[in-house]
């Protein structure tokens, strides 16, 4: 009898230290079966097309490819695959552009090998895990209020819905809102809750990748 099915990881950086350092920790664990590795975003592509991971572990500063364009071409290919960025940088021009890329969580490469196989077990289920610091950028890129659209939302999130997706994406909370769509703080959470379940979402911050990515967020 065979036992439960591993999470079959993709390890892509440029520098080969790191790439082993990451394949030992994570062998230690019997949930995670590491399949493979790439130097940079063109291997990454064909890694990931030839190997079918379930995660991938991305840098995004490698030679000829960069981890976001090699991210937006897997997930082009493949949807279903979940790429962290695991990266040094926390600049604008990295963290946005993952994101909007398609990488599932964003981690700076100091997290901890406990909170990184943690990532990956989430991104198998579809979780998203942000660094701190990552939290902290994400949130104020998103302060700046733009004129309110439905873009690509579900046809069945409403005008009211819709502002107080864009107003927890400026990371006020439930008072706050209530305060400026003038609705008592009960509504503000009755709204959250159809908001999570129609967007298969369990928490603020994938609330604002969300609109990130639906560009209903100014990001100038």
């Amino acid at each position: 009898m065979s036992g439960p099915e591993k999470i079959r990881v993709l390890i892509v950086d440029d520098h080969q230290i790191v790439r082993q350092g990451l394949r030992n920790f994570l062998e230690l664990n019997e949930d995670i079966a590491v399949i493979g590795e790439a130097a940079d975003g063109i291997g990454a592509l064909e890694s990931a097309t030839e190997l079918k991971p379930d995660v991938i572990l991305m840098d995004l500063v490698m030679p000829r490819m960069d981890g976001i364009t090699a991210t937006m071409e897997i997930k082009k290919k493949n949807p279903e695959v979940m790429v962290i960025a695991l990266t040094s940088f926390t600049e604008d021009d990295k963290v946005i552009p993952a994101i909007q890329a398609g990488a599932c969580s964003y981690l700076l490469k100091d997290v901890s090998p406990d909170d990184l196989v943690e990532a990956i077990r989430a991104a198998a289920k579809g979780e998203t895990r942000l660094h701190p610091d990552v939290t902290r950028k994400l949130m104020q890129q998103v302060s700046k209020p733009t004129p309110a659209q439905k873009g690509s939302l579900p046809a069945e999130i409403t005008d009211r819905e819709l502002d107080v997706i864009r107003l927890v994406a400026q990371g006020k909370s439930n008072q706050e809102i209530a305060s400026e769509l003038v609705i008592s703080e009960k509504t503000v959470k009755t709204h959250m809750s159809n908001i999570f379940s129609k967007l298969e979402l369990v928490d603020r911050t994938q609330l604002a990748i969300y609109a990130i990515k639906n560009n209903l967020v100014n990001l100038d």
